[in-house]
């Protein structure tokens, strides 16, 4: 999907659903309910014994150097449906609805959900991210509609500007979240002078963390096998430069190194976007 800022916004669909939609349509937060639990299989790539505990959803972190043919990774991929996903609210809609933490109590009520639920803590999450102070070098901006998301987009491109957007595409149907992914062939590295990179959040109706880092980034397709078949073309950034990041970020975690002391490199889900320019 390309974009031009010149182009009427009635030009523009939705790169993760074929329409938006016209009405409120709040839907079941699909990443925030209390039963979701899943069988994650044995992951032999990195014996190390922390990787134990991890919680599997952050399997997602490695390092540049590991993007060559053969590397076996273990992955976390996300499962989503479209159709029970939430989606974008058209702007007029969205501006019409308070987006802070000072309004969950109200928030809680117009979307019918109890203080104590798993939904209202997953709004309260997300509320207390969006209003966080970006790191220094960083523009951010949690898009409530594909407007604003566009409108975040071009002003960091400069407006009339060319752009695209980047997504991980998966060719199999599976229910396996985690396993063992081979790199099969040379990663494409995709020129990127500039790069948005826009994070689903958990929001009763579409939410995206949209940022952009002035330090240097690098983009890659990645083409995926897993061990059970699956095949992915799997969307990946390299942060050259995480200095500005906080010593808490999960990727250190993960990764067991300092900020500043090595690139930190991640997949991106399939309904996560990355913005460059074209």
């Amino acid at each position: 999907m390309c974009y031009n800022g010149n182009n009427k916004m009635s030009a523009i669909r939705h790169p993760l659903n074929e329409d938006i939609p016209m009405g409120m349509n709040v839907l079941r937060l699909h990443s925030m309910d209390a039963n979701e639990k899943y069988h994650m299989p044995h992951v032999h790539a990195y014996p190390s014994s922390h990787m134990d505990h991890m919680d599997p959803q952050l399997m997602v972190f490695f390092f540049i150097e590991d993007l060559k043919v053969g590397k076996r990774l273990p992955v976390y991929f996300p499962k989503r449906d479209p159709s029970t996903s939430p989606h974008f609210l058209p702007r007029e809609e969205s501006d019409s609805i308070p987006f802070s933490l000072e309004s969950l109590p109200n928030l809680l009520q117009i979307f019918s959900f109890s203080q104590a639920s798993p939904q209202a803590k997953a709004m309260e999450d997300t509320l207390r991210g969006c209003e966080m102070k970006p790191i220094k070098g960083e523009s951010k901006l949690c898009a409530t509609s594909l407007e604003s998301m566009l409108d975040f987009v071009n002003e960091i491109f400069r407006f009339n500007s060319q752009f695209q957007v980047l997504s991980t595409t998966h060719f199999t149907e599976s229910t396996m979240l985690l396993q063992n992914y081979t790199i099969l062939k040379k990663p494409e590295e995709i020129s990127a002078p500039k790069m948005v990179a826009c994070h689903t959040m958990p929001y009763p109706y579409a939410i995206f963390y949209c940022h952009y880092q002035e330090s240097e980034s690098k983009v890659f397709k990645v083409l995926l096998g897993g061990d059970n078949g699956d095949r992915v073309e799997a969307v990946a950034v390299c942060h050259l430069d995480t200095s500005e990041w906080s010593p808490n970020h999960v990727s250190f975690r993960v990764l067991e190194i300092e900020p500043g002391s090595k690139p930190v490199c991640h997949f991106f889900p399939a309904d996560n976007l990355v913005w460059i320019a074209s």
